[in-house]
């Protein structure tokens, strides 16, 4: 694919294609190379206003619209959205730098969100009460009303599918920021929600967090807000829409535990470790294992695997069909997870892989690093303690069990959690871990239907089920005297 086809996206704010009021726009840069991609419009407040009345505006209509006829929309949408999937994959591969079999799979799975919140939307309704008041009480469940949608870069294109997917199945409209630095693929499926959908149903502005992002949370008419990414910005978040109490469904970070017992199948781990360091979008993933609690009596054997298995991993340009991990979002990513790995060696962590940015790949200029693994880790150490946001793993020796359990837990963050045992005790260790999704004997990726979300520090509510799609809605009780 040209970059030239992508060269100046549009935002769309009530059924229309905008350019910036102020005609500023920011570049976006493909990661693979370091080139230019497109230059986009950089949205201010009063864009954020333009494409909050437009929803606002929607509402009423697409909130009173028969459950049925709305889920049918969206089947619709889904259905276009399929036939243009490998163009969305490609938007995603070269301005995100996720390799392009990942990216497919991504678009894949947003469309399958979709899908299931727009058959699930008649799941929304109240419930009678008893009561020997001489009334007849029962509850209703309404729409918020606009919703504001704000997306991370990590999975672009799926998260333009499925974060709205929940609110506007329960009959919400939305405002969605796709992330400045891979924004095209929003953009680029934006225009099929526009066919299918009533104007000002589902709006995209595009522009920086600070600005763009900031202006769209704390704008009143916005009734609830769902964010995925840093826990420094979504307590921002939180901050900012305090004065308006508007509630927030918060997908945070994570530095999670992938802990291997000595009964464990070795092989099946080992592979579930690499998989679980998130290499498809770079280690670039709230869900990646960072933390692996090996066992002492496995350790030597088992880091001999997960070595070799890593050095095999083919890093290159995204659009390279055999790339099995592409390139870090930015240079300024890049540079960071660097000084990560400097920051352990000075720690006096031993350096088993990895380490330094590539230069042997196919195209220069482009934000590459080799997967990285650290040994004789511990916990007072910043690698271990931090979220990276890249592909580095920590390994951490352990002996006693209720040790190891107060060390997974010694960190804010709660997200997800791996325990590898044959042994039935794998299912008393998970009681045991604060994580709101905890896998055993495997890693990575969550069930449809089934509710996923952090604990502590790692986020609120809970999304991928029928619990997120009643919490776009609010519940307002009748109470009726029986005549």
């Amino acid at each position: 694919m040209s970059a030239r086809v992508v060269t100046e996206p549009r935002m769309l704010i009530g059924g229309q294609w905008s350019a910036a009021a102020s005609g500023e726009v920011f570049e976006t840069i493909d990661p693979s190379t370091g080139s230019l991609l497109a230059r986009v419009p950089r949205a201010d407040e009063k864009d954020v206003d333009r494409a909050v009345a437009a929803a606002v505006a929607a509402a009423p209509a697409w909130g009173r619209m028969d459950a049925r006829a709305r889920g049918r929309l969206l089947l619709e949408v889904a259905h276009r959205m399929r036939e243009k999937s490998e163009r969305l994959a490609t938007l995603d591969a070269l301005d995100a730098g996720i390799p392009l079999r990942v990216a497919r799979a991504d678009v894949g799975r947003g469309i399958e969100r979709l899908e299931y919140f727009a058959e699930l939307a008649q799941e929304v309704k109240g419930e009678t009460y008893p009561t020997a008041r001489g009334s007849f009480i029962y509850t209703l469940r309404q729409p918020y009303g606009v919703v504001a949608v704000v997306n991370p870069f990590n999975h672009p294109v799926m998260f333009a599918l499925s974060k709205p997917a929940a609110p506007l199945a329960a009959g919400n409209t939305v405002v969605v920021k796709p992330p400045e630095q891979a924004p095209l693929s929003t953009v680029e499926m934006a225009e099929i929600f526009a066919e299918v959908l009533p104007p000002g149903v589902f709006n995209v502005v595009t522009g920086l967090g600070p600005s763009t992002g900031a202006a769209l949370v704390r704008h009143p008419a916005v009734r609830k807000i769902s964010f995925t990414g840093s826990v420094r910005t979504g307590q921002a978040i939180l901050a900012a829409t305090a004065a308006n109490v508007v509630p927030a469904v918060l997908e945070l970070g994570g530095k999670n535990a992938n802990i291997v017992f000595p009964d464990a199948d070795l092989e099946r781990a080992v592979q579930g470790a690499v998989g679980g360091m998130s290499l498809g979008v770079c280690g670039q993933s709230c869900q990646s294992g960072t933390r692996l609690f090996l066992h002492r009596q496995i350790h030597d054997e088992f880091v001999q695997r997960l070595v070799a298995r890593l050095n095999e991993v083919r890093v290159g340009v995204a659009l390279d069909e055999s790339t099995e991990m592409g390139p870090m979002i930015s240079a300024r990513q890049l540079e960071t997870v660097l000084s990560y790995v400097e920051d352990g060696r000075r720690a006096g962590a031993r350096l088993l892989a990895g380490g330094s940015a590539l230069e042997d790949v196919p195209l220069q200029g482009g934000f590459f690093i080799r997967p990285t693994v650290f040994d004789g880790v511990d916990m007072s150490m910043r690698i271990a303690r931090e979220e990276i946001f890249g592909p580095i793993l920590s390994i951490l020796v352990w002996d006693d069990r209720d040790d190891m359990i107060k060390a997974v837990n010694s960190l804010e963050y709660g997200l997800t959690a791996s325990v590898w045992s044959q042994n039935v005790e794998a299912h008393e260790i998970v009681r045991e871990i604060e994580a709101g999704y905890v896998y055993i004997n495997q890693h990575g990726g969550s069930a449809l239907g089934v509710p996923f979300g952090g604990w502590k520090q790692s986020g609120m509510g809970v999304e991928h089920s029928r619990d997120e799609l009643l919490d776009y809605t609010r519940i307002k009780t009748v109470d009726a005297r029986v005549p």
